[in-house]
This record gives C-alpha cells, sequence and structure tokens, in this order.
C-alpha cells in the first residue's frame, strides 16, 4: 500500500481547529496530527472518535491506515514548534504534506477606545501569537512541505487562521486587529517567496460561537448577527470547507477567504 497524506493542525482539539481536522481526517482520509496545549482528555477523544469513525470503514483508496495523533506542544514558543514538528514528521517517516496553523491569541478591550489599546503587553503577546508563532511554524515544516511537492506537485499546503478583523478595522482589541492583518500579509508574502512549491493561503472568519466567541456578552453576539447582511453567524463547519478547497485546489496561492456572513461588505 502507499502512504497517504500527512496533516498537521494547530490549536486543532476544539472549536474551529476541530471542525477542520474533521474534514482533513474523514472527508479527505489524511493521517492528522492534532495539537493541543492543555486538555489532554479533549484532544485524545477527538483522536479516538476518528479512529473509531475509520475502523468501521472498509479501506478502498489503496492506502495504508490513517494515524491519528495528539501532540501537547506550546504553539507559541519556537522551540516547541520545532518539537512539534520534529515529533510529526518523525511518526509519519518525514512526511507532512498539510499544515493548518490554527492558533491565536487575544485580550478583549474596547476597540473603540485607544486609551484601551495601548497596553504593551497586548500588543506583544498578540505579535507573537498571531504573526511570529505562524511564521516559526512554517520555517519549521517548509523543508517538509518541499518534500510533499516533490511527491505531488501542488499538494504542499498551509492555511493560517487570521480574521475579519484583519480586514475591517474592528474585533476584541486594537493590537488583534493589527496583528492579523500583518499575519494575512505574511502569508501573501510567504505564498510569494515559496511559489511553487508551497501554496499558502489563509481564512478569515467573523465571530464563530466557540469557546472564545461565547466568552463575548450576549448582547455583543446578538448585535454581530444583526450587524452581519446575512442576520447570521458563521459556523465553524463553514470555514472548514474554505480550509478543504485551499488544500485541494492546486491552483490556489496568496489569498485570504473571508467568511464574515457579509460583515465587511
Amino acid at each position: 500500500m502507499s502512504s497517504r497524506k500527512v496533516a498537521l493542525v494547530t490549536a486543532g482539539s476544539a472549536g474551529l481547529g476541530a471542525a477542520i481536522a474533521k474534514v482533513l481526517a474523514l472527508d479527505l482520509g489524511m493521517s492528522v496530527t492534532i495539537n493541543y496545549s492543555n486538555n489532554a482528555t479533549r484532544a485524545e477523544a477527538l483522536v479516538a472518535k476518528f479512529r473509531e469513525a475509520h475502523a468501521s470503514r472498509p479501506v478502498k483508496d489503496g492506502l495504508d491506515m490513517p494515524v491519528f495523533r495528539a501532540i501537547k506542544a506550546d504553539i507559541f514558543s519556537k522551540d516547541e514548534i520545532r518539537r512539534l514538528v520534529s515529533e510529526t514528521t518523525d511518526a509519519s517517516g518525514g512526511r507532512l504534506d498539510v499544515v493548518i496553523s490554527n492558533a491565536g491569541w487575544t485580550q478583549i478591550r474596547n476597540f473603540s477606545d485607544l486609551d484601551d489599546g495601548i497596553f504593551e503587553d497586548d500588543w506583544d503577546r498578540c505579535y507573537n501569537s498571531n504573526v511570529k508563532s505562524h511564521l516559526w511554524l512554517f520555517h519549521a515544516a517548509r523543508k517538509h512541505l518541499e518534500e510533499a511537492n516533490e511527491r505531488e506537485k501542488g499538494s504542499a499546503v498551509f492555511v493560517s487562521t487570521a480574521s475579519i478583523a484583519g480586514v475591517k478595522p474592528s474585533g476584541s482589541s486594537l493590537p488583534y486587529a493589527v496583528s492579523k492583518a500583518a499575519q494575512i500579509h505574511l502569508m501573501k508574502s510567504l505564498a510569494s517567496i515559496c511559489a511553487p512549491s508551497i501554496r499558502v493561503n489563509s481564512v478569515s472568519p467573523g465571530l464563530l460561537l466557540t469557546e472564545w466567541g461565547l466568552s463575548f456578552p450576549p448582547e455583543k453576539i446578538a448585535e454581530a448577527k444583526e450587524t452581519n447582511k446575512l442576520k447570521t453567524i458563521a459556523t465553524v463547519e463553514d470555514v472548514a470547507e474554505h480550509v478543504r478547497a485551499f488544500v485541494v485546489s492546486n491552483s490556489v496561492t496568496g489569498q485570504n477567504s473571508i467568511i464574515d456572513a457579509g460583515l465587511s461588505l
């Protein structure tokens, strides 16, 4: 049997990361490594769910059985990112085809209050989490992705999760919005630098009702829903489908997909 594609999803044990991991594992049939920061029980439960789903399916694609695993790592640490990629590839014979860079950070502030947007620690942590961590992950995975492209042209993919706040000034805080704009530009820059070997794209959701999204006051959530042109809020499944398109569409790179129910119109 031939080896199947291998994907790594950071912050992948819940919310958007879990929805993306599900598409890669159960829809596209990849071996998937889920990164998590603290909740081992939740991460292992998701891995077990994938294993159970595949165990009930006959293998018809002529590939080896998919492997699912969870690895704990601080995705905001350069050294930990290197270890995460190393452990992922060591367990897959050096193979890594798809990286979903899903981690991020913010501190909820009043975006419209400049005095509430000048905390230096917020700026440092947002820039480290929302920009530098994605760069470190890409750099650590680069040689493996280039090897993936040598095996199958156009198959090496890096997708990062940005935010509508990086497109339209808005969101949980000023440093978050600015760092997300930088993240989107970083992905476009990497797409240019590493073409044609690696396709690099980003997705920019509006408010998602994940564990983090539900931390907003109910009135803010209701206001966001009413403000959106479609009078609804995108789901993690919506966003995961856009990620899927970036993974399988071999002619797309350097793009940022906005999934915001019309907020930015």
